[in-house]
């Protein structure tokens, strides 16, 4: 990991902790090396971040291809990892390289809902993912990140502070996805983001189960 890149990640560590107080569990169910596609809900603009500030790998990120536009944010987020996306088609650039990072043994992290939540709820998955992943032959790992809704809806300007948790669940090898088609895939990635995430709801007493 790049001195740089481990300053940033202290950074937004101490953020998480002092400001979000936040915690995280199954950091164990991320593999140490090869490639991994962590599968991740989407509550919050702080969402990339969460995904990965407690690896011990560099993330990198499929970000909306609007957030290049400015040149400063642009060397920013470029520096941190992020690659662009088009948002709403077939972007067969970015399939490419998400290809491309995870066969180089990176990280990259998803988020399969293409926009953030609106009820704090996971909704429906876009299926890419499990093709991308079939064909990389990448470990995928879902990820529930809980709270970031309650701290920064798509309505607030600025997040606040609130308790937010991150949730590792069981992965699935690579060997295992290729013997799923597609669709089977993202279902059973769905189903473990949706149980992980009720659980978590459960133990933190938080009313209203994960539809």
């Amino acid at each position: 990991m790049r001195l740089y890149y481990r300053f940033c990640r202290f950074i937004c560590q101490m953020g998480f902790l002092l400001y979000f107080r936040g915690r995280i569990f199954g950091l164990g169910h991320v593999p140490d090396r090869g490639g991994v596609l962590l599968v991740c809900n989407h509550q919050s603009y702080l969402d990339p971040v969460l995904a990965t500030l407690a690896l011990h790998r560099e993330g990198n990120y499929m970000a909306r291809d609007t957030l290049f536009a400015n040149r400063l944010f642009r060397v920013l987020i470029e520096s941190l990892n992020a690659f662009p996306v088009r948002r709403g088609s077939a972007d067969i650039g970015a399939i490419k390289e998400t290809m491309r990072r995870l066969r180089d043994g990176k990280v990259v992290v998803t988020f399969p809902e293409a926009t953030r939540t609106r009820d704090g709820h996971i909704g429906r998955l876009h299926g890419g993912f499990a093709s991308v992943a079939k064909r990389a032959g990448a470990w995928v790992v879902p990820v529930v990140i809980e709270g970031a809704f309650e701290s920064w809806p798509r309505w607030r300007r600025l997040p606040a502070p609130h308790r937010i948790v991150v949730v590792y669940g069981e992965p699935i090898a690579p060997e295992a996805a290729a013997g799923m088609p597609p669709d089977d895939l993202v279902q059973r990635v769905r189903g473990r983001l949706v149980q992980a995430q009720t659980d978590l709801r459960r133990r933190l007493g938080i009313v209203g189960l994960c539809k």
